[in-house]
């Protein structure tokens, strides 16, 4: 029995000695099959870094404000008698607006002059009757000073008249109005905004730090929302600094022929102050963006483990500077001539081969224009 038993426990043995050993086999030759192995070659498109210089500028959000801009308002309380614009549209310097009922003042203005008439004819009676040494001179004064009280009473109600005709006091665009015919106004109710938009005023602030870079008359480029850019000149400094902010706040004159820009609205602002340090300029798509620090990947010819060599790629840590259009610039970590990897930076690694397919490259201009969608 005991035999038996040995003999047993010996074949089980074997057979587990004969599939550990199997097994080892199988282990080991996928562990010799996974270092052999080499992962498929990446595509990637590239460019040739190049040597630029940027100006050097200050940024800064600004609003657009007009050079000449008001509020048109009622300067004496009445009915709206007419309206002779159209919201929106444009007018000349001295058109007429908007006319409150004047028939009162008419009326009054009809018994002034003819006070003032017959005052005159006192006058001229008097003055014959002065020569003729028929009055005394003071009688005379007195008939005098009367005339020119009815004089100036015509005057007073013709100012009156005329205050309450509201006229462009210069040309430019209205806005929307805020009065209808027939509507009672009081002194000082709005009518209609009038904004000339031939010359604009962009009102930004900057930094202390960087105030003594800036000067009257320097290059000024603005862009709206949409992308249109426009080019003027710094035109006022503040002579204080706001202490809340510790900001100056500067005025740039822009030309606006087409009316494009419109009081309030916002616009980046880019002040140029100097030519610039030399830069190697990328598309932001070559930018790997880490919070461990910015890279880039040079592709380069690499020699692999086995001695042979392939076109792979080096991670590079780079220095950015800010971005112009589809472009960033990079003052440190790449020389001109070196191919930058541009697009699939997301999935290389350091040593990772690649292949260069540039038949699709990303936009890489500093001025793009985008399609419509």
């Amino acid at each position: 029995m005991n035999k038996r038993m040995i003999q047993m426990l010996a074949v089980v043995l074997v057979i587990v000695a004969i599939l550990g050993f199997i097994k080892f086999q199988q282990i080991s030759a996928a562990i010799a099959g996974g270092k052999a192995y080499q992962p498929p070659p990446e595509t990637v498109t590239t460019i040739v870094a190049g040597s630029d210089r940027w100006a050097t500028t200050i940024d800064a959000v600004g609003s657009v404000a007009p050079v000449r801009g008001v509020t048109l308002s009622a300067d004496l309380p009445g009915v709206v008698d007419r309206i002779a614009f159209e919201s929106g549209a444009r007018v000349a310097k001295g058109q007429v607006l908007v006319a409150l009922d004047a028939r009162q003042e008419r009326a009054q203005l009809a018994s002034a002059e003819a006070r003032r008439e017959l005052a005159k004819l006192s006058l001229d009676r008097s003055k014959a009757l002065l020569e003729q040494q028929a009055i005394a001179q003071a009688d005379f004064d007195q008939v005098a000073a009367q005339y020119k009280q009815a004089d100036a009473a015509v005057n007073e109600v013709l100012a009156s008249v005329d205050r309450k005709i509201i006229r462009a006091p210069f040309s430019g665009v209205t806005g929307i109005r805020v009065v209808n015919l027939g509507e009672y106004v009081h002194t000082g109710d709005p009518i209609v905004p009038l904004q000339s938009a031939d010359a604009v005023y962009i009102d930004f602030s900057v930094p202390q730090q960087q105030i003594d870079a800036l000067k009257v008359g320097g290059v000024v480029h603005v862009a709206s929302g949409d992308r249109r850019t426009f080019t003027g000149r710094v035109t006022a400094i503040n002579s204080v600094v706001d202490d809340a902010t510790r900001n100056v706040q500067v005025q740039a004159t822009v030309a606006n022929p087409r009316g494009e820009l419109r009081g309030g609205m916002y616009v980046t602002v880019k002040v140029v102050t100097g030519q610039g340090n030399p830069i190697v300029a990328l598309p932001t798509t070559a930018i790997n963006y880490a919070p461990y620090g910015n890279s880039v990947f040079i592709v380069e010819d690499i020699k692999g483990p086995d001695g042979k060599t392939y076109k792979g790629v080096r991670q590079q840590f780079v220095q950015i500077g800010r971005a112009e259009g589809d472009q960033v610039a990079v003052l440190t970590g790449v020389k001109a001539g070196q191919v930058v990897a541009t697009s699939g930076v997301f999935k290389l690694r350091p040593g990772a081969a690649v292949v260069v397919d540039n038949k699709v490259t990303p936009s890489n201009s500093p001025n793009p224009k985008p399609e419509d969608s």
